[in-house]
């Protein structure tokens, strides 16, 4: 099933794959085209797409896409613009098998770095290979072939996702050698958190890399204002936390960070407004990066506030590309993770939606009120906080199992669901009727959707690795698709 890759630096993969047009095996059928999209008898040609925006919720789990959907739909009187592209009919949809080098169960280094080398990587990695050899990155390939370069991002930006496009190490968590990496390549627009990678008071180096990319002709911004404001000419370096970004539905409640923080939406209008200064087209990787962590901690505010978020940004992707022929838009996610879904309950279901419609009253995420909480804490500071919150009275018993899990006295019978966050997850599951079936990452076949120059090569079941020759193809950027030495 892994199906690993034969034992060379990626070059004849990548040079074979696209002389021989082995690309047409994807063209298994598709929905309906991005209006003018098409060539010549419905068919794009290489070079048809000038521009790409891909779009990655990361761990996004079917049923995560269907409870931001049925949030939007119930309490603000709209429909996702993800959902709402099936129902119109406007992008090809398929399944995507993203299996990595080494597991059916994939991270996202690897999964990102599958779209971003054409080869699958074993989990961890960074466009490495098993025999430790570099893979000449797609964004790198993109500016040797004079486009621009964009990043923007709810994690750090130097985090794995879209690392995946863009940078190249053994490991994933070398986040301070991936921004020295961005530094040296010289992509166009990188946004998003990360400061302890760029700040000299934190990097082990005492690399002032602020100073460093301003001195390399960057514009470094560092608050929602200066990136609203931008618009020069200048290369772009957006940073605006010093670890991941707030989650969304804290970020709408806190004052500090909804005045000094970017949405997604904003970054990803700022990132292509910024991009579209080169005439000959750009490459931008848009990730929703905290979608996947509100499901590591079973936090399901977190999770469909910010899938939300995410569905905002397709928004503004997808008003950019309105009555444009040049721009394929790819949006998916890289894995499943914990598989999240609204459960029936009450008699005939009744029950169902009244409890999820709870979620819309809520105040902050679990990930705003749990670090709060110790095993120290009070049965009435547990329940105080969790109602100021969530709005929602949890039971003393219930506040007592919490408290246990603080202290490690607690043992689910799924063990991995022991800990605090999945704790308050299945609590607040009770109450919800949204649960989860675990904390890491699955091995589901993932949602695709894909529009513009492209769009007529995807068929019902995709490999992973051919979204980068898709990229490459649609883009006519082939001839520069060479591997890198591995110190560059």
């Amino acid at each position: 099933m892994t199906n690993k890759k034969s034992k060379n630096n990626g070059s004849f993969n990548r040079r074979d794959f696209l002389k021989t047009g082995a690309l047409s095996g994807m063209m298994l059928g598709s929905g309906a085209l991005l209006k003018g999209c098409a060539s010549e008898n419905g068919k794009a040609r290489s070079g048809d797409a000038k521009n790409i925006i891909f779009l990655v919720s990361d761990g996004m789990s079917i049923g995560t896409l269907t409870a931001a959907d049925h949030m939007l739909r119930r309490n603000y009187g709209r429909t996702s613009n993800w959902i709402s592209l099936y129902e119109q009919n406007r992008a090809a949809r398929g399944l995507m098998d993203m299996a990595s080098a080494n597991s059916i169960v994939t991270g996202s280094a690897a999964a990102s770095s599958a779209w971003g080398s054409g080869q699958r990587i074993v989990n961890g990695r960074v466009n490495m290979t098993e025999e430790e050899q570099s893979l000449k990155p797609i964004l790198k390939i993109f500016r040797d072939a004079g486009k621009a370069t964009g990043l923007a991002t709810t994690t750090t930006i130097t985090h794995a996702t879209p690392a995946g496009f863009s940078a190249n190490v053994m490991a994933r968590g070398d986040e301070a050698t991936i921004a020295t990496q961005y530094l040296e390549r010289g992509y166009d627009v990188l946004l998003g958190g990360g400061n302890r990678f760029f700040d000299v008071a934190q990097r082990e180096d005492n690399r002032d890399l602020y100073s460093e990319f301003a001195q390399n002709g960057y514009k470094v911004v560092r608050k929602k204002n200066d990136l609203m404001q931008f618009s020069g000419d200048e290369k772009l370096l957006g940073i605006f936390f010093d670890g991941h970004v707030p989650y969304t539905l804290d970020h709408m409640n806190t004052e500090e960070y909804s005045r000094d923080i970017p949405t997604l939406a904003e970054m990803t209008e700022s990132a292509i407004n910024r991009l579209l200064k080169n005439p000959d087209g750009f490459i931008l990787q848009v990730e929703g990066g905290r979608v996947d962590h509100a499901a590591h901690g079973n936090d399901a505010a977190g999770l469909i506030y910010d899938q939300i978020a995410f569905d905002d940004a397709i928004g503004k992707a997808l008003a950019f590309a309105e009555n444009r022929d040049d721009t394929l838009i790819i949006i998916t996610t890289d894995h499943g993770n914990a598989n999240p879904g609204l459960s029936g309950v009450g008699s005939g279901y009744n029950e169902s939606e009244p409890r999820f419609d709870r979620l819309a009253e809520f105040r902050h995420t679990n990930n705003w009120f749990l670090p709060q909480l110790d095993e120290n804490s009070s049965i009435s500071r547990i329940r105080e906080l969790v109602e100021y919150a969530t709005k929602i009275e949890i039971r003393r018993d219930e506040a007592e199992i919490l408290r246990k899990a603080y202290a490690g006295d607690y043992e689910n019978l799924h063990r991995m669901m022991s800990r605090p966050w999945p704790v308050m997850g299945q609590i607040l599951a009770n109450y919800l009727a949204f649960n989860w079936i675990g904390t890491s990452h699955t091995s589901d076949y993932v949602e695709l959707a894909v529009l513009g120059p492209g769009s007529d090569r995807i068929g019902p079941i995709t490999r992973n690795t051919d979204l980068f020759y898709l990229m490459v193809e649609m883009a006519g950027v082939e001839a520069y698709t060479e591997p890198i030495e591995q110190s560059v």
